[in-house]
């Protein structure tokens, strides 16, 4: 049975309807999938994202972890950027804040935004940031200095839990990264000796 011209058409046409369709659903699911993988680390802490959580209001246990504070500034952000002190020790359940200090050293305002990472990344679960400053663009007049807390406190299920009950330390990193629209920018001048096509 041979097919007509029409059916031959018609048969061609659904096929690249249905191919077109599944390459509309393949980009939206990529678009989607940045916003959806940060909601499940956000819940879970997973991959090292600290979970976000109201002042503690359980026991103080007396077990205590060091946490160290990593501070780093992306380049083409004319800013300095420290810890208070380079680390705490923390009792598990209190509630703890740090102050980070961050300075324009450039000649013209600038605006900026800060990410984070915590490692081991199995302690995620168990970081929890009552205030933060990180995700917040931040604009600075030259040489302006600003000092923003950060409040947080660890869940004493830390101890408990067969993969970080071991562990005695952790580290908080932040980058500051020039900012635009509110989005990290890896650098938003074109570098010295080089000029754009």
């Amino acid at each position: 049975m041979t097919m007509s011209r029409a059916e031959m058409q018609k048969k061609a046409r659904n096929t690249a309807l249905a191919c077109l369709g599944i390459v509309v659903g393949m980009t939206a699911l990529a678009f989607a999938f940045v916003p959806l993988y940060d909601l499940f680390c956000k819940a879970t802490g997973y991959d090292g994202t600290p979970l976000r959580g109201a002042a503690a209001s359980g026991a103080v246990s007396q077990d205590a972890m060091v946490v160290h504070f990593d501070t780093n500034v992306a380049p083409g952000l004319p800013w300095r950027f420290v810890a208070e002190t380079p680390q705490v020790e923390a009792q598990l359940g209190a509630t703890k804040t740090v102050f980070f200090r961050v300075t324009n050293t450039g000649t013209t305002p600038s605006t900026g935004i800060a990410t984070f990472n915590l490692q081991p990344g199995l302690t995620g679960g168990y970081f929890v940031k009552v205030q933060c400053f990180c995700f917040n663009e931040q604009t600075l007049q030259p040489g302006e200095t600003m000092d923003f807390p950060v409040v947080f406190y660890l869940e004493p299920g830390i101890k408990a839990d067969p993969n970080t009950r071991d562990l005695s330390e952790m580290t908080l990193s932040y980058t500051y990264f020039a900012s635009k629209n509110g989005q990290p920018q890896a650098a938003l001048a074109t570098p010295a000796g080089t000029r754009a096509n």
